[in-house]
């Protein structure tokens, strides 16, 4: 039987993966609508809900931005040694380095890192992403 922390690891995957491909409908299912967040597209706001993130899904596809690179390139995203820490019984948080590998405009591999810190709560019975920071490596 899985354990708490490995349903919020595999919620996390499934949640990178969503944003990687542009899969709004997935990003919906895991993440609340009052998410809140401070990320690099944020200048150094706090940004809560939905439409701010909900703007680089609808991108076309072709041009890609930070967030999801073009679905016609290929996209590997690796969590480097994940912590989950249970904060309490409905509530969890996730700690990694995120690599994301895709290829520049020219066909280069590339590799980007960013520090990211997720919070998931159980609302109504089910894991729910409620709030992230996620920083360019210094």
């Amino acid at each position: 039987m899985a354990s708490a922390a490995d349903d919020v690891l595999d919620l996390n995957r499934r949640l990178l993966a969503a944003v990687a491909s542009g899969d709004w409908k997935t990003y919906r299912e895991l993440v609340a609508d009052d998410i809140t967040c401070f990320e690099p597209e944020a200048r150094g706001h706090l940004v809560a809900g939905l439409p701010f993130h909900e703007f680089y899904f609808k991108l076309p596809a072709a041009g890609g931005d930070a967030k999801s690179p073009p679905a016609s390139k290929p996209v590997t995203t690796t969590m480097t040694t994940p912590t989950v820490k249970l904060l309490a019984a409905d509530v969890a948080l996730v700690a990694y380095v995120r690599l994301t590998q895709t290829l520049d405009d020219t066909g280069k591999p590339v590799t980007r890192a960013s520090e990211e810190t997720r919070l998931w709560q159980k609302q109504g019975g089910h894991w729910k992403h409620v709030h992230f920071h996620r920083s360019l490596p210094s």
